[in-house]
């Protein structure tokens, strides 16, 4: 071959490559990739700022994603791409709206209907019923559905309107800080309950409807026919389902313990089960995303298969598949079609709202007058209950051009906005009436009149715990004049066997206790106060009182009786016993519950007495010192208000009070590895520490009847030996609960507590390892509910 033909057969080959049909497709192919996902990526970036420009509202996501879709999805210049785009966005949504209903299926308990109605549930049922028979009765006369089976979409409407995106309701819950809340609690139970019984109604609706034959404007012949395989059909899958996943899940939970990776093959067999019990239902022509709600309902929610799966898929979502829906919400709903003239269209858009915020409203009031909730709590309720999501936002825009005009569907779109963005607003209400409605004034020892009578609720639980109540009765009664008044509270676990002696008086709120065990438990409690205050007694004024209530509410008895009081201190006996061999048990683990709940709710300061040998003294006389109590400050409001008490217990002629104070070594700037950053908060406290300190070692150090030893530490190693150290030196020591400000001299020290309702310095003094021969007292100052320092605080407002 000569060179010449050589380079000729050369020219042929490069001109036959050059007209590769391939080769244009991929580079066709790769440039469309590139131009997608520079428009995902713009999407992501402009949702993203719409958010943070509007974070000072305090808008949940859901309204800047939907203003970003529709704003973005009707530019022009970019609908043209999105035509290309648009032959792979429904099978991406369907996809993805199958993810997020199966992962909301996960999060429904099934068996809420199978139960007595909750407190939660009632709410729910009502306002669900209410708002579908407002919406039956009014949504067919501005007809928004043509052509036949208006009954059809019209019970679907009505169904949908009574419904509550849970999942976007938790989120605003969680993002405005209410959710510790009573209301932000029921809120998100009713809200919860809402999704899965208006779902569930569409679940099985749907064999009688299936969206696909109605869409084409006619309907089978063969329909009896049809609903009955495909309701079976999905009857053998649910049961299928319900049986053999929680054997499966439990096989792997099992196998895969908390702490240890997940085995690789265990987990790939999960997803394919997953995607076995979704995938069935296109076979016989049911809808894919409620068949995934249908399996998500039957698997178990607990375990750590669910727990992955949920947060693998709410990850997913969040990150990739809300931008694209969004954008095909945008690119559907397109607004140079919308009929703004026509007055039917803001008609119809009026009445969405209305009766979303009505129909909710109603139902919450009447539930709530049952219930005994405040009229404005059941309002805000119902206000919060009417938000809407993603999946509402998903058939609105399906149900275009199927029995509805795309007018119809961007009304929808926009009723659905208009049922979110006033979220802030109700809850800001909510926060002012909690502010409004709590205590004006703080009920605390260090703000206590020294003139005025000091009040004490003083609990008991049993016969066990009346020599220490005594004891701490008698250091603390201070001088005659003001004295102290003892409320002596019994608490009492109401069991079925109690409740079952208990006679109601006629003409009166009020019931006798008849328990033969409970009557002459009181009578000897009673009768030890008595000879008590009968003996020695001056400026003692003793009352007894009583709380019987269960474990669940005898927290908020405890609050409400010390509130009813006017109570500056409420003593409780720790829910541990010491045994005879000095070591404390294991505890009633339902009183240590009520006392969280107390040092929670609490209208006034609280100390928790462990007794490790205080109600083993005997009777404390005034005419010689037989009590040694110190009382150890690191600094915050529950050191401050335990110096208060401290300096009211060192009154008594026969205590010996110690006051430790425990400092940070100045001389080793960084203690061990240790660095503390300070806030201005904690340069505030440990300003009003300093202040604190100084009166009272002015008052009481000074003339020489208070002790005071400094101790300069490096970090908590050091403040764990120098407690320690304290053995056999002390029978009582008094504490803070908070453990200091930031100290860096109880850092860490929260890691390894066992009772951490006893703070850092009060689990380590009550400890198996520490000294059994000394009692621990544990001071909380009054935390003031009307001082709110943000939406995240628990407080109680219903």
């Amino acid at each position: 071959m000569s060179i010449s033909d050589t380079t000729h057969g050369f020219n042929i080959a490069l001109s036959s490559n050059d007209s590769n049909p391939c080769a244009d497709k991929l580079g066709t192919l790769i440039f469309q990739l590139f131009t997608n996902f520079i428009i995902f990526m713009g999407m992501v970036i402009v949702c993203n700022v719409v958010h943070y420009a509007l974070k000072p509202f305090s808008q949940p996501r859901i309204t800047s994603d939907i203003l970003v879709g529709l704003i973005v999805g009707n530019i022009d210049l970019l609908r043209e791409e999105y035509e290309g785009l648009n032959r792979t966005f429904g099978f991406i949504i369907d996809v993805g709206m199958m993810c997020y209903m199966f992962a909301l299926g996960i999060e429904m308990d099934p068996y809420v209907l199978f139960k007595r109605p909750t407190r939660e549930a009632q709410v729910a049922y009502t306002s669900v019923l209410i708002t579908f028979i407002i919406a039956c009765s009014t949504t067919p006369f501005l007809h928004y559905f043509s052509g036949q089976h208006k009954l059809e979409f019209t019970l679907s409407l009505s169904t949908l309107l009574s419904s509550t995106a849970s999942p976007v309701l938790t989120r605003v819950i969680s993002q405005l800080k209410i959710d510790k809340s009573d209301i932000g609690r029921l809120v998100t139970e009713v809200g919860m309950l809402s999704d899965f019984i208006c779902f569930l109604i569409l679940s099985i609706g749907y064999i009688a409807m299936p969206l696909p034959t109605y869409c084409n404007g006619t309907e089978s012949h063969k329909w009896l026919k049809t609903t009955i395989s495909m309701g079976s059909a999905l009857l053998a899958q649910t049961v299928f389902t319900a049986i053999i996943s929680p054997i499966f899940m439990n096989w792997v939970n099992n196998e895969n313990p908390e702490g240890r990776p997940m085995k690789g093959s265990h987990l790939v067999l999960s997803v394919a089960f997953m995607v076995l019990i979704c995938v069935p239902s296109s076979s016989y022509g049911y809808s894919p995303i409620l068949s995934a709600f249908m399996a998500g309902i039957c698997l178990p929610r607990e375990g750590r298969v669910s727990k992955w799966v949920i947060s693998k898929i709410n990850y997913l979502l969040t990150t990739i598949f809300f931008p694209f829906f969004f954008m095909w919400m945008g690119y559907a709903a397109h607004i140079s079609d919308f009929e703004s003239g026509q007055l039917m269209t803001w008609a119809r858009l009026l009445l969405l709202v209305g009766i979303a915020k009505v129909g909710k409203v109603a139902g919450t009031i009447v539930s709530g007058s049952m219930l005994g909730i405040h009229l404005p709590e059941t309002v805000a309720i119902g206000l919060l209950l009417t938000t809407k999501g993603h999946f509402h936002i998903y058939l609105a825009i399906r149900v275009m051009n199927c029995g509805a005009t795309l007018t119809t569907g961007i009304v929808m779109v926009i009723a659905i906005f208009f049922t979110v963005w006033h979220a802030p607003i109700v809850v800001a209400s909510i926060i002012e009436r909690a502010r409004k409605r709590a205590p004006t004034h703080r009920m605390a020892l260090q703000l206590l009149d020294p003139s005025s009578e000091l009040r004490i609720l003083l609990c008991v639980h049993g016969t066990q715990s009346v020599p220490a109540a005594l004891n701490f009765m008698e250091i603390s009664r201070g001088s005659p004049d003001p004295g102290i008044q003892v409320y002596a509270t019994d608490l009492i676990e109401l069991t079925d066997y109690i409740a079952a002696s208990l006679e109601r008086v006629e003409g009166m709120d009020t019931v006798t206790v008849k328990d033969k065990g409970v009557v002459d438990m009181r009578a000897q409690i009673t009768s030890c106060f008595q000879e008590y205050v009968d003996a020695d007694g001056d400026g003692i004024t003793l009352r007894r009182a009583m709380t019987l209530a269960d474990f669940n509410n005898m927290g908020a008895d405890i609050c409400t009786l010390a509130e009813d009081l006017m109570i500056a201190l409420i003593i409780l006996p720790f829910h541990k016993i010491q045994r005879e061999d000095g070591k404390l048990d294991a505890g009633n683990a339902g009183f240590r519950y009520v006392y969280k709940k107390v040092l929670r709710h609490a209208p006034c300061s609280v100390g928790i007495l462990v007794d490790r040998g205080l109600g083993k003294l005997g009777k404390i006389t005034r005419t010689q010192v037989c009590l040694n109590v110190a009382v150890i400050f690191i600094g915050g409001k529950d050191d401050r208000e335990a110096l208060a008490l401290a300096g009211r217990i060192a009154q008594h002629p026969g205590v010996k009070l110690t006051v430790l104070r425990f400092l940070v070594d100045s001389s080793d700037p960084a203690p061990r590895g240790f660095r503390v950053n300070l806030s201005e908060k904690d340069e505030e406290e440990m300003g009003l520490d300093d202040e604190c300190f100084a009166q009272f070692y002015e008052k009481h150090i000074l003339g020489g009847r208070i002790s005071y030893i400094e101790k300069h530490l490096a970090n908590s190693a050091e403040t764990f030996s120098t407690l320690q150290s304290f053995e056999g030196q002390y029978t009582l020591i008094i504490v803070g609960r908070g453990g200091g400000v930031n100290s860096v001299l109880t850092m860490g020290m929260n890691d390894w507590q066992r009772c951490p309702e006893l703070g850092p310095i009060g689990d380590v003094l009550s400890g198996p390892e520490f000294l059994a021969t000394v009692s621990v007292l544990i001071i909380q100052q009054h935390r003031l509910r009307g001082e709110l320092a943000g939406l995240d605080d628990d407080f109680t407002v219903m």
